[in-house]
């Protein structure tokens, strides 16, 4: 429905976004890897070994030992990485681009890394919380970045951003829009819609997940919801002026001469 494009919101801590910059990389490079080829041909294992599959982490299922990379407690994060399409990485990787410089601002680099993964892992267990014996592999960087917008809603709800609405119509609206529009049909979506392909409780966990935490996590004094930073002023007093006729400035009275 909202396309974000560009926000006009400058950083105010740090010179450089480089987690974010190096978020995005790494996502590239691996669809480079795992999706164009260059490793020759191993998506699906790549999907089955590192994405999430409820089953196999709730221990209804297990994968043959032969695929088996890394403990399944870790595909929490690691199927954050991969993506199904160049569409579905070049999405994330826009929204990411858009709203994950001033979340990383506003946390420092290292808590906003954690900060992500911990949206990648509130994301996963939404997902598995609704669907606990899936068989079907999870994968895509949705749920960490809902958890970054949800971050940028709590802090800069009113910071006008350009959005092409269904693709085609460009707008510049207060963030809060958009983005609350994008969670309601999350929310409606998960009640209703069966897509299978997309996991709309992903959305939910992470956003839900994005928005509670950038509360404990964002710098000291960074304000939420686009309040003013207030610095108090000391307040100066002026002393009694004093005269040569006394304390206070007060003059004696004049009397007259006959």
């Amino acid at each position: 429905m909202f396309i974000p494009l560009h926000d006009a919101n400058t950083l105010k801590h740090i010179k450089l976004q480089y987690v974010t910059l190096s978020l995005i990389a790494l996502n590239v490079l691996v669809y480079l890897v795992v999706n164009v080829g260059l490793a020759g041909g191993v998506y699906q294992a790549a999907v089955i070994s590192f994405g999430y599959i409820p089953a196999v982490v709730n221990d209804v299922a297990e994968l043959p030992p032969s695929i088996v990379y890394i403990p399944e407690e870790l595909s929490l994060v690691s199927y954050s990485f991969l993506h199904g399409g160049f569409m579905h990485l070049a999405s994330n990787m826009l929204f990411l681009w858009v709203f994950g410089d001033n979340v990383e601002d506003a946390l420092g680099h290292f808590r906003y890394l954690v900060f992500y993964l911990l949206c990648a892992v509130a994301g996963a267990l939404a997902h598995g919380f609704l669907v606990p014996e899936s068989t079907a592999p999870l994968i895509g960087a949705s749920g960490a970045i809902s958890g970054v917008i949800g971050a940028y809603l709590m802090l800069h709800p009113k910071v006008r951003i350009w959005v092409l609405a269904f693709g085609r119509i460009p707008l510049r609206l207060p963030a809060a829009i958009p983005l609350l529009v994008w969670f309601a049909y999350q929310i409606v979506a998960v009640a209703l819609v069966s897509d299978e392909d997309i996991s709309w409780a992903a959305h939910v966990g992470g956003f839900v997940a994005g928005a509670i935490l950038v509360l404990f996590l964002r710098r000291r004094g960074v304000p939420l919801f686009d309040r003013a930073i207030v610095t108090p002023k000391s307040v100066e007093t002026e002393a009694p002026r004093v005269t040569a006729q006394g304390a206070g400035g007060t003059e004696p009275p004049s009397w007259g001469r006959g």
